[in-house]
């Protein structure tokens, strides 16, 4: 199965650019940019994981990225229902209904903000 339309992006660090700590498939949408999938590389989970806040950053990344397309920040993802008030706390996400999760331009000023030094 080919996805044409999605970018993938990844995070890594500076010191060590060749390890990957998270990934990131996203689509521009008309009016806003939608997450397929957010992961974190296995060390990065659970209570002993090497970097906290690597979802926080790629969703961060995707909020500025969401601006410089000219969508204002929004976004949009579908939750897994256990995650949906740990989102609204963390990321600012509005729950919109079902699973649907909505990231708007206030939240994701708050996120580039928080990951992002100006």
């Amino acid at each position: 199965m080919s996805y044409n339309d999605r970018e993938v992006y990844k995070l890594t660090i500076q010191s060590n650019p060749n390890i990957i700590q998270g990934l990131l498939s996203l689509q521009i949408e008309r009016d806003h940019v939608y997450l397929h999938l957010i992961e974190s590389a296995p060390f990065n989970k659970g209570k002993h994981k090497v970097y906290l806040g690597v979802p926080g950053n790629l969703v961060a990344f995707a909020c500025r990225l969401s601006f410089q397309k000219g969508h204002e920040g929004f976004l949009s993802f579908r939750s897994k229902t256990k995650l949906i008030e740990h989102y609204e706390k963390t990321l600012g996400a509005k729950h919109y209904g079902g699973l649907l999760m909505i990231i708007d331009t206030v939240a994701a000023k708050n996120l580039i903000d928080k990951y992002f030094k100006s």
